[in-house]
């Protein structure tokens, strides 16, 4: 059988008018970053990529090592390739403007650079997740300029989506709209091949992700969904649910991808908005999600129609399994009746 690598892949795409020559050459420069932080994770202590950073992000966490040394190799690869009108990174406070000295292009990059960086000093799986945008053009067809504001589009005008894994293996998931696929990487090629072609989610599910440790603050819709799930065969559902909980949200959503289950982060008494940021996570996770046969809510609205208000707003995050999504999303509007 013959191996289709990513850049077989995107040529194919491209030939098919499903996308253009400077959205494949974006993509396969975030690969090409993707597999320079796999490489990175991988050699953990050995490389002194644990611990602190001693600094603090915009949100006011404190970043790993790992979390800025991943922010920079992804600007650095990205800003001198002129597919990018500016890029904006979780880790910053505003948008990174590509420098005057280099091409610009037509897109917007924002990027999750490490998700789940709090486990990386116990050896659990993170990833990189990544959100493409077309900048938008002033009527007379210019682009306008690629300050925070251009950045806020609902997430169905995404140009492209994914995520990285870096986990036993590392995988890049990947969509440009027409389904969902995931790419492994071949350690002795150093090649992303083509191993999931057309993810499609179940529909039903038996298996669901959350931090029950936040139950105490969770609002009625939510703490009424999951008390079902528990009471198994005996209660409402009819049947036993197992619970799976990584707290890196590319491994959590990889997992919903390959065998269903619903990823649930949802507003709590602590935040009343939501946990998860919408430009940087619930967008991209959304698309990908959705592209595969899934349902991805805010509780309430599909995240892909929701109009951003900020470049680092937090929101709500239901998404997994299609039955499982719109059986939490109606008891929260029935709840507000």
């Amino acid at each position: 059988m013959r191996r289709v690598t990513l850049t077989q892949f995107l040529i194919q795409r491209q030939h098919a008018g499903k996308i253009n020559a400077d959205l494949r050459l974006l993509i396969e420069t975030i690969a090409r970053a993707c597999k320079a932080i796999s490489t990175r994770v991988n050699k953990g202590a050995l490389a002194d990529g644990h611990g602190s950073a001693g600094t603090e992000n915009v949100q006011g966490e404190v970043q790993k090592k790992l979390d800025v040394l991943s922010n920079e190799i992804l600007l650095e690869a990205n800003e001198w390739g002129g597919n990018l009108a500016a890029l904006a990174s979780e880790e910053m406070e505003t948008p990174h403007p590509i420098p005057t000295n280099f091409p610009k292009g037509e897109y917007l990059l924002l990027i999750d650079p490490l998700d789940g960086s709090s486990n990386i000093d116990v050896n659990i799986s993170v990833g990189t997740i990544f959100s493409v945008l077309r900048c938008p053009r002033t009527a007379g067809g210019e682009l306008c300029e690629a300050n925070a504001s251009a950045f806020l589009q609902p997430g169905r005008k995404q140009a492209a989506a994914g995520f990285a894994v870096y986990g036993p293996t590392t995988v890049l998931v990947l969509t440009v709209g027409d389904g969902t696929h995931a790419f492994t990487l071949d350690r002795e090629t150093y090649t992303f091949v083509l191993t999931h072609p057309d993810i499609r989610i179940p529909e039903d599910t038996a298996e669901f992700a959350i931090n029950v440790s936040n139950q105490r603050r969770w609002e009625p819709p939510v703490r009424r969904y999951i008390d079902e799930c528990l009471a198994g065969k005996e209660g409402p559902r009819g049947k036993d649910f197992n619970m799976r909980w990584v707290a890196s949200m590319v491994a959590d959503v990889f997992r919903v991808l390959s065998r269903g289950g619903i990823f649930m982060y949802p507003r709590d008494a602590r935040y009343p908005e939501g946990r998860l940021r919408m430009m940087y996570e619930a967008n991209p996770m959304a698309y990908v999600v959705e592209q595969a046969g899934g349902a991805a809510t805010d509780g309430r609205t599909p995240l892909l129609d929701l109009q951003p208000k900020g470049l680092h707003q937090r929101v709500a995050v239901v998404l997994g399994s299609k039955n499982e999504v719109e059986r939490v999303t109606a008891y929260h509007r029935s709840n507000q009746h």
